[in-house]
Formats: C-alpha cells, sequence, structure tokens
C-alpha cells in the first residue's frame, strides 16, 4: 500500500508543497517524503489524517532504508550512533494510522524508514511542551472535531547547517497544518528552532549546556521563503493573516493555549 499522499484529501485541493530543486518522491501509506538526494534528508513530507477513524494502536516498526534510493541518498543508523540524536519522525507514526486497523497498522510501520526521519536533539523529540506538545495538539483537533487534516513536515535545509559524520545537521524544522474551516481552507504555520542545543565537536554532537528549544507559530509566507517550497494555497489560508493577528510576526509558543486555529 504506497499509495501517498492525496491532494484531494480536502474537500479543496491542497498541493504537496515542492521546491524548485531535484527530489525523490517518495509514497508511503498516506503519506509522501520528498527526499532531497543531496542533503539526504526530506525538503517536504505530506500526510492525510482523518480524525473521525484515527487508531491508538501499539507501537511497531522497524527503522529501515528504503530500498528504492540509494544509500547514499537517505541519513542512515551510522548518523544517530553513539550520540544525543533521535531518529526524529517527520510524518509521525500516528499520522496515517487511520481506517481498519490493518491498514492503520500499515501505515504507521511505514513511517519508520529512514527518509521520513531528520536529526533531532534528544528532548526536541521528547518534549511534551514544544515539537512533540504541538504535534498531539494538531491530532487532538482533529479527533476531536471529526476533523480530515493534511499536515506538512520537513526540516529547513540550510546551507549553513553544521556538518556532522557526512551530512549538516538541520537547525530548524518547519510544519503546515490544514484543514477546512466554515467551507474555506484554513492553515497553520509552525516553526522549531535547536540551534541552542547543537553542538558538533570530536565527531560527536551533544547537547549544548545551556540554551534550548523556541517553537513559533510564524506566517506561512516565511515558511515558504525559509524553506524554499512552493505553498501553493496554503500561503492565502494562513489563520494569522485572514483572522486579523496583528501584528503577523513569529508567535511565540509556551503552551496549546497559544497557538491560533
Amino acid at each position: 500500500m504506497t499509495d501517498g499522499y492525496e491532494p484531494g484529501f480536502l474537500s479543496l485541493p491542497v498541493p504537496l508543497p515542492r521546491p524548485e530543486r531535484e527530489v525523490r518522491e517518495l509514497a508511503y501509506p498516506r503519506f509522501t517524503v520528498l527526499l532531497d538526494p543531496g542533503r539526504r534528508l526530506a525538503v517536504a513530507t505530506g500526510v492525510n489524517i482523518d480524525g473521525t477513524t484515527l487508531r491508538d494502536l501499539p507501537r511497531s516498526g522497524e527503522w529501515r532504508l528504503d530500498p528504492r534510493v540509494g544509500e547514499d541518498e537517505q541519513t542512515g543508523p551510522a548518523v544517530y550512533a553513539r550520540n544525543d540524536l533521535d531518529r526524529g519522525h517527520l510524518v509521525r507514526r500516528r499520522d496515517p494510522g487511520w481506517g481498519d486497523v490493518s491498514a492503520a497498522r500499515a501505515a504507521m510501520e511505514a513511517t519508520f524508514v529512514y527518509p521520513n526521519a531528520a536529526p533531532q536533539a534528544a528532548h526536541f523529540n521528547q518534549g511534551p511542551e514544544l515539537w512533540l506538545g504541538l504535534e498531539d495538539h494538531v491530532l487532538t483537533y482533529a479527533e476531536a472535531t471529526a476533523q480530515r487534516i493534511s499536515v506538512f513536515t520537513a526540516p529547513v535545509l540550510a546551507d549553513d547547517d553544521p556538518p556532522y559524520r557526512g551530512i549538516r545537521i538541520p537547525l530548524r524544522f518547519w510544519k503546515i497544518a490544514a484543514w477546512e474551516s466554515a467551507g474555506s481552507l484554513a492553515a497553520a504555520g509552525f516553526v522549531l528552532d535547536q540551534s541552542d542545543l547543537v553542538e558538533t565537536r570530536d565527531g560527536l554532537l551533544a547537547a549544548a549546556p545551556l540554551g534550548g528549544f523556541r517553537t513559533f507559530q510564524v506566517p506561512i509566507a516565511e515558511i515558504a521563503a525559509l524553506a524554499g517550497v512552493d505553498v501553493g494555497p496554503l500561503m492565502a489560508a494562513d489563520v494569522l493573516t485572514t483572522r486579523g493577528i496583528r501584528p503577523v510576526e513569529w508567535r511565540p509558543l509556551h503552551s496549546a493555549d497559544d497557538i491560533v486555529l
């Protein structure tokens, strides 16, 4: 089952955000990864989430390389060994896990593939008050409102990201959630910055002794510029602009109550 991200999942079509540069398009059950073969990391991912039939199944699946692309085009297990890096799911395990049990389980297990991972400092990936809490909030919103939601996530692949074991560690990550509201498309964009926690030395990566994560809700137009992707109709659907939030700027998030949806 490799149907991939469906642009028509919402009643209003939402194409997968795309960069201008060459990518490898990899379809999985209910999600798609656009892999940058030079950076060996995803430049965009898209997943369809049906809040009415989401499953909460036991964790299963083993991290593996995708045989459709060369090992030199994906960031494999060597980068994550003996350091403080997590294999950070881009499309989260639960995101495509909806519908009947067998299909939900197959989709969840498909997320354990290295093109769907990016190096994240451990607390980034595990902290309930930050990125993980934001992702949980999106899923809870989908379930509570019986919504269909499309979610796009990727690292920002910047030229000045620090080199490490043959790749460059991304310092920022972006996420856009899209849904229908009163017959129109609505979307919200977020950026998490792990710059203060990335320190490379002696070929290893460790958490810096001081500093932390910064999570923001940001204008989707700025995500498009920062990540170098075409976000199509998502920019005009941004709740920060359509709901008149002023000034339109990066909103630091300290809890779910700070999120505008």
